[in-house]
């Protein structure tokens, strides 16, 4: 289930995730590095988002979507 995002535990993320969807196992991965930098850039943007409990604070999961790719190659 997606979360919202929250302030709150943004400020305890100590890790990231970009989970892709299957459609897209052929972008390179410099692109693919690239487009993850953006879309972690603005969280509050993503359409899918989980905070997953760590050890140490909270994993931020974006759980890429189509609306998500347009958006963030837009951008740059």
């Amino acid at each position: 289930m997606a979360d919202k995002y929250d302030p709150y535990r943004e400020a305890l993320v100590m890790e990231t995730e970009t989970e892709w969807p299957a459609e897209q196992d052929d972008l390179p991965r410099a692109e693919r590095v690239r487009l993850e930098s953006l879309l972690h850039a603005a969280p509050e943007e993503a359409s899918q988002l989980e905070y997953v409990r760590t050890h140490t604070g909270f994993c931020r999961r974006i759980i890429v979507s189509p609306e998500d790719l347009d958006r963030v190659m837009a951008k740059g």
